[in-house]
């Protein structure tokens, strides 16, 4: 095993996509700043954050008492890490001076022997290290080592990279063989040792990062002992009980786990950092113990929008095919951490089933969670919502009909930021013979071997072209992701204007093309994006009898806002004859909408009866999933009966 292809850096790429472009630009023009005053308590009428005031005080430039959840640092650092990547997307000096200024507080903040956490620094000093359970210190740290790397590599500047570096080291000294015991409640810290250890070259980052990885399991006990040990609870009544161990993913060690349990998106992030280490390490048995688990999440625990997590008892997996719509969780962060998983894969074997995947989540169960201003975020993201039950009924609480402008538990909405702001680099990867294109994004890629400008019309038509700039000589390969979707004999593609048998040069979902490029070589690919109906897993007892509709990447549903009230009574003809339309005015302009001839079913006023509903005609439209509620508060309906 090899790890074959390596990680882009996000300088190298600037999109210029007619779909992702305005993505962007709403990130660094509008969330950002948005984010940046939610953090600093400055916008009326949203959950109070406090969170860099909190970095204030334990830098001892501002008195009060520390405020929010016990991991509050984890959204300064998340959104510094969206800051860093919107900086390459679009340079803003005084954004940066802004940002560099919080990093000046962070770095007064931290400690002299590198311990950084506002929490245990400003309200429990005596408690540090004593609950890694709960209090998630190593998934802090973790988040701010990546924001400390992304910040590093976007500007060259290393303040922050260094006190990352200390933060580490304190780590280092306090856990791993022959020390303390340890491992996170929360993982995310393998994820930022590994982007550490990238970024200095040294060794003792990845270590880290593997003893954290390996020693979970070897002791199922660890968290009930911990407990034990401390003999205080942090969420008091509403603590999880450390004996649950699949909810910890503690029941057994990486090697022998065999399917996605517990905390999706503790799970997805360790799997993550575990194919990230496999790569690296060229580490066949992890690669295969990653397989494993990705085999059971996409094949038997995710929703078709990508969203993972189905029960919002402990944000968690489930058992095979329990995939409720009304009752979802599939948080937003989840969704963005099978992002991660699927890039680290792919960096492994560049295989069409992980960029597949990678390409689904962009387009549905990650964007869906932001509100087409930017101002407005979804935790949970729902495949049905039905007002006066969703968000209102025990046991649909969660599942709320409009996005809330922001919340203390907000994981989420800094996530996506780094996630869109950073989305270059899960475009593109390479390797010593080969540039991979994972991704159909309008771009220009400047690397050693070429600058490719690539013009797209993806998602909403098949049109993508690859203008190849060799800066070499020698020969090399562009493999271009074609996705699965994609029928074979609808792909048509030109080298310079001249046809070529694409199915030749195909290979596990990527189309292979080498030669010696020129300087304005031109690889032209058109295909069809027909309207499809998607059908579930009769094991999926939800979705037995009803279908989907997708095009191309883009999953789509129904809203009250298009269909009238009920939409429940609504039907998919077993035939469709389905039409697109291009929006042009309101808040879905620039998306494609569908149309499609349907039924509605109409009942009498009893309760029951033994009287058949009656069916009358109705043309029925569907939206892009991504764009729902943002046309007030109605039902939505991804997964629709079948007549």
């Amino acid at each position: 095993m090899s790890k074959n292809i390596r990680e882009i850096n996000i300088n190298q790429i600037k999109i210029h996509d007619p779909f992702w472009s305005a993505m962007q630009h709403r990130m660094t023009d509008t969330v950002i700043p948005f984010q940046e005053k939610v953090l600093n308590d400055e916008v009326p009428g949203v959950e109070k954050s406090h969170a860099i005031e909190n970095f204030r005080i334990a830098a001892g430039l501002s008195e009060g008492e520390f405020y929010g959840m016990v991991f509050q640092d984890s959204d300064v650092a998340k959104w510094l890490e969206g800051v860093a990547y919107s900086l390459a997307v679009k340079p803003d000096n005084e954004l940066e001076a802004r940002a560099d200024e919080i990093i000046d507080i962070i770095e007064k903040a931290q400690q002299p022997d590198g311990y950084l956490d506002t929490f245990f620094i400003v309200k429990e000093p005596e408690h540090r290290w004593q609950n890694l359970q709960e209090c998630h210190e190593l998934y802090c740290a973790g988040h701010m080592m990546e924001a400390g790397v992304a910040y590093y590599q976007t500007t060259g500047k290393e303040k922050l990279l260094h006190v990352v570096e200390r933060l580490a080291d304190h780590i280092i000294s306090r856990f791993g063989e022959d020390k303390e015991p340890g491992i996170p409640g929360h993982q995310e810290v393998e994820i930022g040792l590994m982007k550490l250890y990238r970024a200095t070259g040294k060794e003792k980052y990845k270590k880290m990062a593997r003893y954290f990885l390996e020693e979970r399991g070897k002791n199922p006990d660890y968290f009930y002992e911990e407990k034990k040990k401390r003999g205080w609870q942090h969420w008091g009544q509403y603590s999880l009980e450390p004996l649950d161990q699949r909810y910890t993913q503690t029941h057994a060690t990486i090697y022998e786990q065999k399917e996605a349990v517990g905390h999706s998106v503790r799970a997805v992030y360790m799997y993550t950092a575990m194919a990230d280490l496999a790569g690296e390490d060229k580490d066949e048995r992890l690669y295969e113990a990653c397989q494993t688990l990705w085999d059971n999440i996409v094949k038997k625990r995710m929703y078709i929008t990508g969203g993972i997590g189905s029960t919002v008892e402990g944000e968690a997996f489930t058992i095979d095919y329990d995939l409720p719509n009304d009752m979802a969780y599939a948080e937003a962060c989840a969704s963005i951490g099978m992002i991660f998983f699927a890039k680290r894969m792919l960096e492994i074997k560049p295989l069409g089933i992980y960029a597949d995947i990678m390409e689904r989540e962009f387009y549905n169960g990650t964007i869906s969670g932001i509100q087409l201003d930017g101002k407005q975020f979804f935790y949970v993201n729902p495949l049905e919502v039905n007002p006066g039950t969703s968000g209102t009924i025990f046991g649909y609480k969660h599942v709320l009909p409009t996005r809330p402008g922001w919340y203390a538990c907000a994981c989420c909405p800094p996530n996506l930021v780094r996630l869109v702001t950073s989305l270059g680099t899960y475009a593109w990867s390479e390797s010593e013979t080969t540039l991979y294109s994972h991704l159909f994004l309008g771009q220009t890629a400047d690397f050693d071997k070429a600058v490719i400008t690539v013009e797209s019309s993806y998602p909403w038509e098949g049109k993508v072209s690859y203008q190849v700039k060799a800066k070499k000589e020698k020969a090399f390969e562009l493999a271009i992701h074609i996705p699965s979707h994609i029928r074979p004999d609808t792909l048509a593609v030109t080298v310079n204007g001249e046809k070529t048998d694409a199915v030749s040069f195909m290979k596990n979902g990527y189309l292979y093309l080498k030669r010696n490029w020129g300087e304005n070589d031109v690889v032209a690919l058109t295909f069809d994006l027909p309207v499809r109906k998607i059908y579930a897993n009769t094991n999926v007892r939800e979705d037995e009898g009803c279908v989907a509709l997708m095009r191309g990447p883009v999953v789509y549903c129904f809203e009250g806002a298009d269909n009238g009230e009920c939409i429940q009574a609504l039907r998919i003809p077993r035939e469709i004859k389905a039409e697109t339309e291009l929006c042009k005015e309101g808040v879905l302009a620039g998306n494609v909408l569908i149309h499609l001839p349907g039924y509605r079913m109409e009942s009498s006023d009893a309760l029951y009866s033994e009287e058949r509903p009656k069916r009358t005609d109705v043309m029925l439209t569907a939206i892009p999933y991504y764009v729902w509620a943002n046309r007030g508060e109605n039902q939505m309906r991804v997964w629709m009966p079948e007549e």
